[in-house]
């Protein structure tokens, strides 16, 4: 018998199962026992289960920021397969991706924001990174390898001011939610094993950290000892924070799909590369939690430079060694600086007429008012002058 009806879901009335099933008389369970089944498998595949395979129902969410200039835009639309210019950031952006999973199923969403401006607007690191955005939260900081003497002050700039707001959410959410940090610990764990043997020198990020080296194809005609200098300080970074490493470029469609696979195990947890790659003449490929500290080597330090140098943490030691080699320069934001209202490349007729209208009501408002307080100051002084002379009289 084929018995085709609808079942109304409690937990989402907005959904109606039609469920085709086949049964016969002697059957061991009823029509309402498979159909009650079958609601509660299509509820179980719906929901985000603990094993990550699958996006929760307010999806993930994906963070970018970085050097000003450095491809973050680019990286994103590759991602997304827009064949697009993408236009620079001029602040927080906002875009989302979709995907799915299968045939009459709702659609995995991942939320992408991106800040523009270098370390000028670190500040709205704070309107991402939320108690809401905090358990879905992965973060790609984009350093550009072709400017090394913005790049070290560029990521601890921003690197620092990420981890001090992580560790201030989850301290917020802690108040109202106990198992938060555990969940976020529980997920590290999965990136980077309890029994690391650099475990005790880390300071693993709570969220998913990727540092992207973009602009590899300028990079890669450097000097080789620069190249060296650059890759293991990187590499030093990403290990000390938990974060995967990889270098990028445009220009380099195997370097594109390698990053597309990266940004969708964050996004949609696709299976994450098993590659690794750290010889420094080549593009470098680090999966969080497989690197040594052993592996990387000292900082890049003379026994002199060591004697003269007041730094004794190894992140300072690098910072220093680092710093030696690439003096880093005062980083410029005057793109920040220019008004995006009257900018050529965000153009928009209708919008822009009416705000040259409003501006022309606004500066006929402002001439009205100034006339009619002209206008009751002098009416006052007269009457001053006039209520003067009547009292002289008397």
């Amino acid at each position: 018998m084929l018995a085709t009806f609808f079942l109304s879901n409690d937990v989402d009335k907005h959904r109606i199962l039609l469920i085709r099933i086949w049964f016969t008389s002697n059957s061991e369970k009823t029509l309402w026992d498979i159909a009650i089944m079958e609601r509660n498998r299509a509820e179980q595949e719906s929901k985000e289960v603990s094993d990550g395979n699958n996006v929760g129902s307010d999806g993930t969410n994906v963070f970018f920021l970085g050097s000003k200039n450095s491809g973050k835009s680019s990286l994103i639309m590759r991602f997304l397969d827009r064949d697009e210019n993408p236009k620079p950031t001029v602040a927080l952006e906002y875009l989302f991706g979709r995907r799915s999973r299968g045939a009459n199923t709702v659609k995995d969403v991942t939320h992408i924001w991106e800040l523009g401006g270098g370390t000028f607007l670190t500040k709205l690191i704070d309107t991402v990174l939320t108690p809401r955005t905090i358990r879905s939260m992965s973060i790609v900081v984009v350093v550009d390898l072709s400017k090394p003497n913005e790049l070290w002050k560029t990521s601890e700039t921003i690197l620092n001011q990420l981890k001090n707001r992580i560790n201030q959410v989850v301290n917020e959410v802690s108040g109202k939610d106990s198992s938060i940090h555990d969940y976020l610990k529980q997920q590290l764990n999965k990136r980077v094993n309890e029994d690391h043997p650099d475990k005790a020198m880390m300071e693993p990020f709570l969220v998913p950290l990727v540092i992207v080296g973009s602009k590899y194809d300028v990079y890669q005609d450097f000097d080789p000892e620069k190249r060296k200098i650059i890759s293991k300080t990187l590499r030093f970074l990403a290990h000390t924070y938990g974060a995967t490493l990889q270098f990028f470029s445009t220009k380099n469609e195997s370097l594109v799909a390698r990053a597309r696979q990266l940004i969708g195990n964050l996004a949609f947890h696709f299976p994450s590369s098993k590659t690794n790659v750290t010889d420094h003449n080549k593009p470098i490929l680090v999966p969080a939690g497989t690197d040594l500290f052993s592996q990387i080597g000292a900082p890049p330090l003379s026994d002199e430079q060591l004697g003269k140098t007041s730094a004794r943490r190894p992140m300072d030691l690098w910072k220093s060694a680092f710093c030696q080699y690439f003096p880093q320069e005062t980083i410029a934001n005057s793109n920040i600086s220019k008004n995006p209202a009257v900018d050529s490349q965000y153009v928009e007729s209708i919008i822009d007429n009416m705000r040259i209208q409003k501006d022309k009501e606004l500066e006929q408002y402002r001439r009205q008012s100034e006339r009619k307080a002209k206008e009751r100051k002098m009416a006052r002084e007269n009457e001053i002058m006039t209520s003067t002379r009547s009292g002289g009289g008397r």
